[in-house]
């Protein structure tokens, strides 16, 4: 499951240096976050860090991209072995 952030961002700049895979950047607008990269943290952490620290509570579940815990594990293995 891909997080997403909605409108309700105010750039605050709290999110993007908490993701450990790098998912989150500033987009044209508000900040984004690479549905490729997402792993809603697992692999690292309990808890998706970016919504632990969101102080508006604006990173949902993107419903266009449910994935179980498996696949987000799969997608983490990947991702650390492209990163070597």
């Amino acid at each position: 499951m891909a997080l997403m952030i909605t409108d309700e961002c105010i750039n605050c700049d709290v999110c993007e240096p908490e993701c450990p895979n790098e998912a989150i950047f500033l987009g044209p607008e508000i900040y984004e976050i690479n549905s490729d990269k997402c792993t809603e943290c697992v692999g690292h952490f309990d808890e998706p860090q970016c919504v632990q620290v969101c102080p508006v509570a604006c990173i949902p579940v993107n419903p266009e991209l449910i994935e179980g815990r498996e696949a987000l594990l799969a997608k983490f293995r990947l991702l650390q072995q492209t990163a070597q």
